[in-house]
């Protein structure tokens, strides 16, 4: 069979209708859905099938809708005999790809980032900090006009998601944030991007954050994984149970480095990058990166059959 790697989407994939029609066509989703929201206490189908839109961006809401979804088609690809070699995600997304890995449950990893959503939400005051794509400005130049901003305002500014060439997140307090929108593209940036979410994700400020989660963590039955998953903060492989805990404690606070993880797995020799879960913003990094690899996204019962129909030609 094709070797394939599977990577994972993190929050600002997520939609109003994630997930209803693998609901409605598979008794196994089904099954899965209604367990986790057995777990959760709550039900979060509802929300991930009708809305608002506003309760499912929440953070709490939307990390485990995300994980769920990818679970659900990972494990009708498994049912087919179809299993990546390697695997990865981006922030949230790591969550996903630890359990493609068999590092933990389905169940619990879904409790677990249900409760990482809930401390990232609470770690900073709400409407004191923000986060904005920086397009088209090379990375030395971007760091040096934070530094100044920072020297300047003494407010935390920092790089959070490294993603593709030319598109770098930045993160922080939002009075820095207003000052970096301006101060970037006089520094050349094409466009700043202010985002619409809850917190200054994968900056220093995320670090009580951190301190609360690393206890959640440890109370989740992990293993070593069945196959390499690449982290999110060395861009590195990792197995070790021991290793997987460290780094997604050190993942709140650092930032996210998916472009190397692309570079990474565009090295494996793999006949496809296959994006698993809601929406396409991980197939459109890696064609930035290198727009004649193979990628597929599945996201839908009509994706799945395609891309099975594809994989399993001659």
């Amino acid at each position: 069979m094709k070797k394939v790697a599977f990577i994972y989407p993190g929050q600002g994939s997520q939609a109003v209708g994630m997930g209803q029609d693998l609901y409605d066509n598979y008794q196994q989703v089904r099954e899965l859905f209604d367990q986790a929201n057995e777990v959760l206490g709550f039900n979060l189908t509802d929300i991930m099938f009708e809305g608002p839109k506003e309760t499912l961006t929440k953070t709490e809401n939307t990390q485990p809708a995300l994980l769920l979804v990818s679970a659900a088609i990972t494990q009708l690809l498994k049912e087919q005999g179809i299993h990546p070699s390697v695997t990865g995600g981006h922030s949230l997304g790591e969550y996903s790809a630890l359990v493609a890995a068999n590092a933990l449950p389905v169940t619990e990893a879904v409790e677990l980032v249900h409760q990482r959503g809930k401390l990232m939400e609470n770690a900073y005051p709400a409407g004191k900090g923000a986060m904005a794509a920086v397009l088209g400005l090379d990375k030395t130049t971007l760091q040096e006009t934070l530094t100044h901003i920072h020297e300047q305002t003494d407010e935390v500014i920092e790089i959070a998601n490294i993603n593709c060439p030319g598109q770098i997140v930045v993160s922080g307090s939002q009075k820095a944030v207003d000052v970096a929108v301006e101060q970037l593209k006089e520094a050349g940036a094409k466009r700043v991007l202010p985002l619409a979410v809850s917190g200054p994700f994968h900056s220093s400020l995320m670090k009580p954050a951190a301190e609360q989660f690393s206890e959640l963590v440890q109370n989740v039955n992990w293993t070593d994984t069945t196959i390499p998953v690449y982290a999110n903060v060395t861009a590195d492989k990792v197995t070790s149970q021991e290793q997987i805990k460290q780094l997604l404690v050190e993942q709140l606070y650092s930032p996210v480095r998916f472009e190397e993880i692309i570079e990474q797995l565009l090295d494996e020799s793999l006949d496809a990058i296959v994006e698993v879960g809601s929406g396409k913003v991980l197939t459109g990094l890696v064609k930035k990166v290198n727009r004649r690899m193979t990628t597929f996204a599945v996201q839908d019962d009509a994706s799945l059959q395609a891309f099975i129909e594809w994989i399993k030609e001659d």
